[in-house]
């Protein structure tokens, strides 16, 4: 048997890159379509409020920005997915192209409200996929010194929901100290921060859309729809 020869592969699905396929494709002259989605519940909720001047910040460099309320979003397996605020949250997650996930550190880990709205989002739900290929951002506010742990998490999840997570993030530390009486952000560091990276998720969304159906293609899912292509020409003939 030759050194580099693949006996479990079919050759036949394993298709090689085609560059044209990354390189030249129809350009969408829409906007950007981002959905936002933050974790407290709170009156004045700071991850609420880095939310809402991220998506201003999104608005000025061109992107149309829908940001979903999670009050009234019932626990996962509590209700049916008919539920009217599941509905609303799998149809904007279906519309978006990118995403920005926003949630405060408790008890060192993303709150159980964001992790709420994440668990309602299925990988298919009638054949489609409500988060893969979408861009996603992840921020988090802290009561405390600065800290990492729900950003890591949210990272994490984006990866399992099969997103493509952009290398920046944000964390914003003493977030009591960082807005003024109207909610507003003051000039910082971390403000500049979140601006970096909503430029960044805007630069990867325009990058990657009309190519995420190529760059979310797999061979395994190849070797899957063949098979079932099989045993259904199998089953017609018996």
């Amino acid at each position: 048997m030759p050194e580099d020869s693949l006996p479990n592969v079919d050759e036949d699905l394993l298709r090689p890159i085609d560059l044209q396929a990354l390189l030249d494709v129809p350009r969408s002259i829409q906007k950007p379509r981002v959905l936002m989605l933050y974790g407290s519940l709170r009156e004045r909720s700071y991850s609420r409020l880095a939310t809402e001047e991220a998506a201003r910040i999104l608005r000025r460099l061109g992107a149309e920005v829908r940001i979903y309320n999670p009050s009234g979003l019932p626990l996962p397996d509590s209700t049916s997915a008919d539920h009217a605020k599941v509905q609303e949250l799998r149809d904007l997650s279906i519309w978006s192209e990118a995403q920005v996930w926003c949630s405060p550190e408790r008890h060192g880990s993303m709150t159980g409200v964001m992790k709420a709205q994440i668990d309602w989002l299925p990988l298919s739900a009638g054949g489609v996929r409500t988060t893969q290929g979408r861009t996603l951002a992840v921020m988090q506010v802290s009561g405390g010194s600065q800290s990492f742990n729900a950003v890591n998490q949210l990272r994490l999840l984006g990866r399992w929901m099969r997103m493509v997570t952009i290398p920046n993030q944000s964390s914003v530390a003493k977030a009591f100290n960082e807005f003024d009486e109207a909610g507003r952000m003051k000039p910082s560091p971390y403000y500049n921060r979140i601006v970096d990276v909503m430029e960044e998720l805007m630069k990867f969304t325009l990058l990657l859309r009309d190519r995420s159906a190529y760059l979310t293609d797999r061979y395994s899912e190849r070797v899957e729809s063949a098979e079932e292509v099989a045993k259904r020409v199998n089953q017609r003939s018996i």
